[in-house]
């Protein structure tokens, strides 16, 4: 049974008070996880806070938790940003799985050249939910203090002006440095990954123009599921945030 919740309660809780977890939360520990009055566990606000306690009471849509423990995250700097290429599968909702499990704190889904994907009209919003859905379950499975932010889907353009507040880094084959080696300037940083098919050469072009490095994972060719999880293990290790 899962013993990490979320809840909205938590961000005014105070040791020996009381949070209440409702709603689908609430549903999900009663019905399938079959949650009982004195069971210990966390619930967090995805904002910062979690805490401890026990379960004090039990009802047919809440159960009430009594705080024994807070505990609140600064916030890690310099941030650490995905843009993913829409990709067909479900290779580019393992990418961000994977990316929240090793602790981004901002998701883009890109909608590159080489997308075989495509979100268009109603589904747009459809296919974004469910990359929020993705993203907030495995905030619950690695018991994350936060929940990284979801973009909605962007375009080339729109992913050259975050140039304006991070440090735009291009993982590609064709790098002209390492990941491992680059330089870390304390600038918040937002990796791009490319789609199946990779970043075309006036994609690559545009991002160069302005001011993107380019930026290889060493000599092997990773999945466009891989390659932004590995890049985030990588800064973790140099920004030690590990």
């Amino acid at each position: 049974m899962a013993h990490f919740y979320l809840s909205d309660d938590v961000t005014l809780a105070t040791v020996g008070g009381t949070v209440v977890v409702s709603g689908s939360e609430a549903r999900h520990a009663i019905t399938v996880g079959r949650l009982k009055a004195g069971e210990r566990l966390s619930v967090g606000d995805g904002c910062g806070t979690i805490v401890e306690g026990v379960v004090s009471t039990v009802g047919a849509d809440n159960f009430v938790l009594t705080v024994e423990s807070i505990d609140l995250e600064v916030v890690p700097g310099p941030r650490l940003w995905l843009a993913q290429a829409l990709a067909k599968g479900d290779r580019d909702e393992l990418a961000i799985q994977a990316a929240t499990e090793l602790g981004v704190d901002g998701v883009i889904p890109w909608a590159a050249t080489r997308s075989i994907v495509r979100w268009e009209g109603a589904k747009a919003l459809k296919h974004e939910e469910r990359w929020r859905s993705v993203v907030r379950e495995a905030s619950k499975q690695s018991v994350r203090h936060r929940i990284p932010v979801m973009q909605s889907l962007a375009t080339t353009a729109a992913i050259e002006k975050f140039g304006d507040d991070f440090r735009l880094v291009v993982l590609d084959p064709t790098g002209d440095e390492s990941l491992s080696t680059m330089t870390v300037d304390g600038r918040d940083i937002l990796l791009i990954v490319g789609p199946e098919g990779g970043i075309t050469p006036t994609e690559l072009s545009r991002f160069r123009e302005s001011g993107a490095s380019i930026a290889s994972l060493g000599s092997r060719i990773m999945r466009t599921s891989t390659a932004g999880p590995a890049a985030i293990a990588v800064l973790n290790s140099r920004l030690n945030r590990w």
